[in-house]
């Protein structure tokens, strides 16, 4: 084998590999929303949730998405570890459809022509004005690619006669000497290639071509194709290494699930493959070398159909067995992953530190991180109150300082949320994400200026501290005015969690219009009283500053409504 043929080899794969992601991205692009949608309602009992897994897999042809999906969906809280195991188990049922086409369409079936016809097909659509257009034509790209790069890989692979090339036959045979340990090692193999390809189904294209031209025999590919499957949970498990505990559970329980089906395969490993083989008319443990060709070449072409009839029945047959015991996997993998005190002042909650999701599920994660920074800024505000009327001085700077360190989080929140979107924004985004990814960095901008202000009240009240009292209508005004911006804060909140079809933005508007007639009263009441000597002019200073940043935190809050709502006014001025 000459470096040329190599490098053929690995182009091909990588033909076969970006018509993959290419398809899978186009058509989270063109259907994401609806199939977030599914996977977030159909999941109501374990069996709808195996239905879902295994039908958004078969539609997007990737259970590495559809697994990073779930766990996305957990780590964000809308799902259950229970239900995200069921959908699990499912997507390792939907990924098998991928080596049904390419047993059906890339070995029995001619599909050069089809391939450049499909290419002709999308180049209206690429260049369309319209996103949805534009994504079903990426979809039909990536589906002409798929099969250019598995028609070209079969071939290449012809036309090298492996089944000529002794070191390589010699290679196969020596290794599937070795009785159990062969098996092992195969498994081993497959596992190791499919976490280095990232792909499972580039790795199964590559163990059909070598069992289809009889270069591998059927037992060390069926080998391969259960490593395959536990290499597969590995992408999951590293992306969510810094996740939450429930997100890095259900990784878990993915590699738990694969790794329970190859045990149990393990154990009825010869038994099992000679009955599927069966199931084609195929004898197993045939002598290819007393076979007249014809008989070769007939049984290498039904070893493609072998393979992916093993590959469904592995999985189905391991998930009918599981299913009745996910809360079972679900104790286990708590118990492996025990929840933990963990310092959530230094970290974001719901981005991943490590690998991201597909561009277009990445903005779940930032919408949840958003709720999340709203949430940390109302906490910060909370702690208001208590400076207010903190008369300790040690108690005092303790929780100036807090307050200082929330105001330094903040900052860094707002940094690594904007990073992380431009990294989002790199990708391939429908129009509707892009405006997504806008209106999110908006937010962001509007939630730190929140926490700008509370940090600029908690300092007017350091400046203030031991030198200058506040008279008692004073702190009532300043009490009710805190409750009217605290009310605010949490019905952004609430809009922020149940979205805008559910926002009544007359409540937003009535809020707003009450707390800024309020200032006015304040301001022109406050020169009143300095004027009648009723509190010094210093005193009258920290207030109406303390007033204003309170007024400035209800104008921040509407505009992370508005940015929410793709920029639309709710509040005039």
């Amino acid at each position: 084998m000459s470096f040329f043929d190599v490098v053929m080899v690995l182009g091909c794969l990588a033909l076969l590999m970006f018509g993959m992601k290419t398809m899978s991205e186009g058509l989270q692009k063109f259907a994401g929303g609806t199939l977030r949608k599914v996977l977030g309602a159909m999941t109501s009992n374990r069996f709808a949730g195996v239905l879902t897994g295994a039908g958004v897999t078969a539609a997007i042809q990737s259970s590495t998405a559809t697994t990073l999906m779930t766990v996305s969906f957990v780590n964000a809280g809308l799902l259950t570890l229970i239900q995200a195991i069921s959908v699990i188990m499912g997507a390792n049922i939907g990924t098998t459809f991928t080596a049904w086409i390419m047993a059906l369409f890339g070995f029995t079936i001619d599909l050069s022509k089809l391939s450049w016809l499909l290419f002709a097909c999308a180049i209206p659509f690429i260049f369309s004005d319209k996103g949805g257009r534009k994504s079903f034509g990426e979809f039909l790209f990536g589906f002409a690619f798929m099969f250019l790069g598995l028609i070209t890989l079969r071939t290449h692979a012809s036309d090298m006669n492996l089944q000529d090339n002794m070191a390589v036959v010699n290679f196969f045979r020596i290794t599937g000497d070795w009785g159990f340990f062969s098996v092992l090692l195969y498994v081993i193999i497959g596992g190791l290639l499919t976490l280095c390809v990232q792909s499972s189904a580039a790795i199964m294209a590559i163990t059909m071509i070598l069992c289809s031209t009889g270069v591998l025999p059927i037992y060390q590919g069926i080998a391969l194709v259960m490593g395959e499957n536990i290499g597969t949970t590995l992408t999951s498990n590293i992306a969510a290494m810094n996740a939450s505990s429930s997100a890095r559970r259900a990784a878990l329980a993915h590699l738990v699930f694969n790794t329970f089906g190859v045990v149990w395969v393990l154990i009825v490993f010869k038994p099992f493959v000679r009955l599927i083989c069966s199931c084609w008319g195929v004898d197993a443990d045939a002598d290819t070398s007393v076979m007249d060709e014809q008989a070769v070449t007939e049984m290498n072409y039904k070893l493609t159909f072998i393979l992916a009839t093993f590959h469904t029945a592995f999985n189905i047959i391991n998930t009918t067995v599981l299913i009745g015991f996910t809360k079972r996997i679900e104790q286990l993998v708590c118990y492996l992953i025990p929840s933990k005190e963990e310092d959530v002042d230094f970290r974001l909650q719901f981005i991943p530190q490590g690998l991201m999701s597909t561009s277009e599920l990445s903005l779940l994660e930032a919408q949840k991180e958003t709720s999340h920074f709203a949430e940390r800024a109302l906490r910060m505000f909370d702690f208001i109150y208590t400076l207010l009327h903190e008369t300790d001085e040690k108690e005092f700077v303790k929780l100036y300082t807090r307050i200082e360190k929330y105001e330094n989080i903040s900052d860094n929140m707002e940094v690594e949320i904007a990073n992380y979107l431009n990294k989002v924004a790199e990708g391939r985004l429908s129009p509707e994400s892009k405006q997504k990814v806008q209106a999110i960095m908006r937010e962001v901008s509007e939630l730190e200026s929140i926490c700008d202000s509370i940090y600029n009240l908690a300092r007017t009240l350091n400046n203030k501290y031991g030198k200058n009292e506040f008279t008692s209508q004073q702190y009532d005004n300043l009490h009710h005015m805190m409750d009217l911006v605290k009310t605010d804060m949490e019905l952004m909140l609430q809009f922020l969690a149940k979205g805008t079809k559910e926002l009544d933005t007359s409540v937003i508007i009535n809020q707003e219009h009450e707390i800024n007639h309020f200032r006015s009263q304040l301001r022109d009441r406050n020169i009143q009283d300095v004027n009648d000597r009723i509190y010094p002019y210093q005193t009258g200073v920290y207030y109406i500053d303390m007033v204003g940043d309170l007024e400035k935190i209800g104008d921040y809050v509407v505009n992370v409504c508005e940015a929410r709502m793709g920029g639309q006014k709710i509040v005039t001025d």
